[in-house]
């Protein structure tokens, strides 16, 4: 089964390969020159002249700045930054207070006070 199919595959490329090889060679036919007011009409048409109005009629509608938004969102985070210096203060003191590598400070500290 498996050299049935790459006998089919391998004859249909030849025969494709031989199609292709037995077709004449098409001659190169340069594009026919344009005249000067196609020249012009063709850069008029690349440069944006539109021939119709109906851009001109088009407003582009601007959504406005949300500023209730910008503001409930200042005030959340005035409320909130208390809270987070408080709760990153506590955070450092406790990873100060068991500082596993040497002795921390406040060990250092506690030791001073006691001699």
């Amino acid at each position: 089964m498996r050299t049935l199919s790459r006998l089919v595959l391998l004859s249909a490329l030849l025969s494709g390969s031989a199609v292709l090889a037995g077709r004449p060679v098409q001659e190169f036919q340069p594009p026919s020159e344009m005249s000067d007011e196609e020249k012009s009409a063709l850069k008029a048409q690349q440069l944006g002249g539109n021939m119709n109005a109906y851009s001109k009629d088009i407003q582009i509608k601007e959504t406005p700045v949300p500023w209730a938004a910008i503001g409930l969102a200042g005030l959340v985070f005035l409320a909130a930054t208390p809270f987070a210096l408080r709760a990153y203060r506590n955070t450092t003191k406790e990873i100060a207070d068991s500082n596993s590598f040497g002795t921390s400070a406040a060990a250092a500290a506690e030791g001073e006070e006691e001699s």
